[in-house]
């Protein structure tokens, strides 16, 4: 009989932490992306909690330093990722696509975390290199960009409008309809 009570007091007390991780889970995924799945594109738009976006510097493929705020004035796509993601490398192909399509009138700022061990600048131009792509590169070598997004988990994209406001931010990779669907609703405004 004691092993019964045992077992049972158990097994509440297993799906009262399973409870209690979910309503965690749910509380901070609100917290950390105030838009919900269920608005449209649009719904973005018409939020009255507009976010500015924090700038940064980072430098070119050419050595160059270049800020974030050098390219308010005209709608931007803000990635983080690293040649060694997995979900990093899937969103590619669909980013290079993309960009080719819109690349006279939005901003595409593909930022390589260089951390100068697990990820390098040259690893991320060898990349980029072999896989074809043309969108532009940037390696956020100062940890600058990392540090003002708090990358923690990558790949991380931001769609900015031309007023340098966040519309809408992703944590994970994306499909190519998704990125298509918000670069269509910052080239609007």
């Amino acid at each position: 009989m004691n092993n019964k009570i045992t077992l049972l007091i158990s097994a509440i007390v297993v799906v009262i932490l399973i409870i209690a991780a979910v309503i965690a889970y749910n509380y901070l995924k609100d917290k950390t992306d105030p838009l919900t799945d269920q608005q449209t594109p649009s719904d973005t738009l018409n939020n009255s909690t507009k976010d500015r976006v924090a700038d940064f510097t980072v430098m070119d493929n050419n050595g160059n330093m270049v800020n974030l705020s050098d390219f308010f004035g005209q709608p931007i796509v803000l990635n983080f990722w690293a040649s060694w993601c997995p979900p990093c490398k899937d969103e590619m192909p669909a980013f290079n696509k993309i960009y080719g399509e819109y690349k006279d009138n939005v901003a595409f700022l593909m930022v390589d975390l260089t951390d100068g061990q697990r990820e390098t600048t040259e690893d991320g131009k060898a990349y980029v290199s072999k896989q074809g792509y043309t969108f532009p590169v940037y390696f956020d070598t100062k940890k600058e960009g990392s540090k003002a997004y708090t990358i923690n988990s990558i790949p991380q994209t931001y769609f900015i409008d031309k007023d340098g406001t966040l519309v809408k931010s992703f944590l994970g990779g994306i499909n190519e309809k998704t990125i298509r669907q918000y670069v269509e609703l910052i080239s609007q405004n």
